[in-house]
């Protein structure tokens, strides 16, 4: 049974669970704190399906951040849920590789695919006869939280004074949304508004000023930062569709 009620916070919502008399709720994008009365329903209580390995990076944004912060690994969390933001008790974890060229929408089908698996192992584990959750889960270390909050669209804005390594981070974890981006000007009277879908990092030991185009070619768009350069390889004009340099 599928449901997803604007908040559960209605007493008719709350009593359509009861209704069900369910052993466990599994719980996966829902993006609301769910109250008490429903966290207590089920006989088995509730489970949230994290795309992060927790304590790290709790909230709305875990795969954009972990990217942004270049972190190397990352994976899914199936937590016992609380009250609290992605705090309760972790049940299993699954992790995998973050790769050099994953952007967010790469990373998040690799979760994908880690997700229903490590899932099933823990309703498999949940539903032995000897299965206790104060022997088997494992309280998360609050002092190890770090927290992914939700992205905003200003973000996206290329700031050159960073180095090129952060740059490309944000360049990756903003794919598909919302798309780093930055004003190119072509003259004083021509300006774009360039969206980058695809950059890698140079080596560049010049004096140039952040910000300053270095080279243009067949291979990309390569510009100056405070530390080594971008070279944009796969751009997108305002209205025209993304293509490579």
């Amino acid at each position: 049974i599928v449901e997803q009620p604007i908040n559960f916070k209605s007493e008719e919502d709350q009593q359509q669970l009861a209704k069900y008399n369910a052993d466990i709720m599994v719980v996966v994008a829902y993006g609301l704190l769910l109250p008490e009365v429903i966290l207590n329903a089920p006989r088995l209580g509730c489970i949230n399906v994290h795309g992060s390995i927790l304590p790290k990076w709790r909230g709305a944004a875990p795969i954009q951040r972990s990217l942004e912060a270049g972190d190397e690994r990352t994976g899914v969390t199936i937590m016992q849920m609380d009250k609290g933001l992605d705090t309760g008790d972790m049940i299993l974890t699954a992790e995998c590789e973050v790769e050099n060229t994953d952007t967010s929408a790469s990373l998040y089908d690799k979760l994908a695919n880690l997700g229903p698996t490590a899932l099933v192992d823990t309703l498999t584990i949940m539903a032995e006869p000897n299965y206790q959750a104060s022997a088997h889960n494992t309280v998360q270390d609050n002092a190890l939280a770090t927290y992914a909050h939700k992205l905003d669209k200003t973000e996206a804005e290329l700031n050159w004074q960073l180095s090129a390594n952060e740059l490309h981070r944000k360049v990756r974890a903003y794919i598909p949304w919302p798309v780093s981006q930055f004003t190119f000007a072509e003259s004083e009277s021509k300006q774009y508004r360039l969206r980058i879908w695809q950059a890698s990092v140079q080596e560049y030991q010049g004096n140039a000023n952040p910000g300053t185009i270095l080279k243009a070619d067949k291979e990309g768009i390569e510009i100056a930062t405070t530390d080594g350069s971008l070279r944009l390889e796969v751009i997108q004009l305002p209205g025209k569709k993304a293509l490579a340099v």
